[in-house]
C-alpha cells in the first residue's frame, strides 16, 4: 500500500451554497399515504442548518467499570431561512385562509418535504459537481417575524423556521428524514431522471409531469447500481 498524500490537486474539496429549493408540502389526502405529489419553487431561499440530535451514549456500569454504551436514537431537525416562501408553505407555517388574500394564524401546521442543493467545488473548479438533499416527514415550529422601520440602511426581512421530522422507512436500514445524493459518485443518467421526478417535466399532450417527492424505495430503485453506469457529473 502506498504512503498517503494529503492535498493532491483535484482532492481539495469543499461544500459551499445553497440553492434550487422545492417544497413539497402534505395535503390531508397525501398525509395519509405519506407521499409528497407536488413541489412548488421557493424562491429567496439563503440557508438551511442541518442540526441533528441524540445519537448520545447512554453509558451502563457493572463491576465497577463501563459495561456497555448503547446510544439513544437520532433525530433530524433544523432551520430554515428564506427572503420570502411559496404560498403553499403558508399551511405548514400553521395559517388557514377564511377569504381570498385573508389568513388566519395558530392552526394545524401540514408536514412537507424539501429539497435543497449544495455545490461541490476544490481546488480546480468551484463548481465540481453537487449533492441533493432530501428531507422527509418535517414540520416547521412557530417562529419570531421582527418588522423594522425602513431607514438609511434598509434591510430585507428575513424569515426563518425551525423544523423537526418524523422519519420515514427506508427497507434494510433505520428509518430516515434525511438522504443525500452526491452527483460526482452518482450515475449521471439516473441522477438525471431523478432531477426531472424532484423538479417536475415539461411536456405537451400529457407527456409533462408535476415536480413530486419520490419515496426511498423509489430512490433506491432508480439509482441502484447496474452495469455500464456512468459515474459523476
Amino acid at each position: 500500500m502506498p504512503k498517503l498524500k494529503w492535498d493532491q490537486t483535484g482532492e481539495r474539496y469543499f461544500e459551499t451554497g445553497v440553492k434550487k429549493g422545492v417544497l413539497y408540502p402534505m395535503s390531508a389526502e397525501s398525509a395519509t399515504r405519506g407521499t409528497y405529489p407536488k413541489g412548488y419553487a421557493w424562491n429567496g431561499l439563503t440557508n438551511v442548518t442541518e442540526s441533528p440530535s441524540g445519537a448520545e451514549e447512554e453509558p451502563l456500569y457493572a463491576d465497577d467499570i463501563k459495561y456497555a454504551a448503547p446510544r439513544s436514537k437520532e433525530e433530524f431537525g433544523g432551520t430554515i431561512e428564506a427572503y420570502t416562501y411559496p404560498d403553499e408553505f403558508a399551511n405548514c407555517d400553521g395559517s388557514a385562509e377564511i377569504a381570498k388574500g385573508v389568513r388566519i394564524s395558530q392552526q394545524k401546521r401540514s408536514p412537507f418535504g424539501l429539497c435543497y442543493r449544495t455545490n461541490i467545488g476544490n481546488d480546480l473548479d468551484d463548481e465540481a459537481g453537487y449533492k441533493l438533499h432530501l428531507v422527509y416527514g418535517a414540520t416547521a415550529n412557530p417562529s419570531e417575524k421582527a418588522y423594522e422601520t425602513i431607514n438609511d440602511s434598509p434591510e430585507a426581512i428575513t424569515f426563518s423556521w425551525e423544523f423537526t421530522t418524523t422519519p420515514v422507512d427506508v427497507a434494510g436500514h433505520k428509518p430516515t428524514a434525511h438522504i443525500v445524493i452526491d452527483s460526482t459518485k452518482a450515475d449521471a443518467t439516473k441522477l438525471a431522471a431523478l432531477e426531472e421526478i424532484l423538479y417536475g417535466k415539461d411536456g405537451d399532450s400529457g407527456t409533462g409531469a408535476d415536480a413530486r417527492l419520490p419515496l426511498p424505495a423509489e430512490i433506491i430503485t432508480l439509482m441502484e447500481v447496474t452495469e455500464g453506469d456512468s459515474v459523476g457529473v
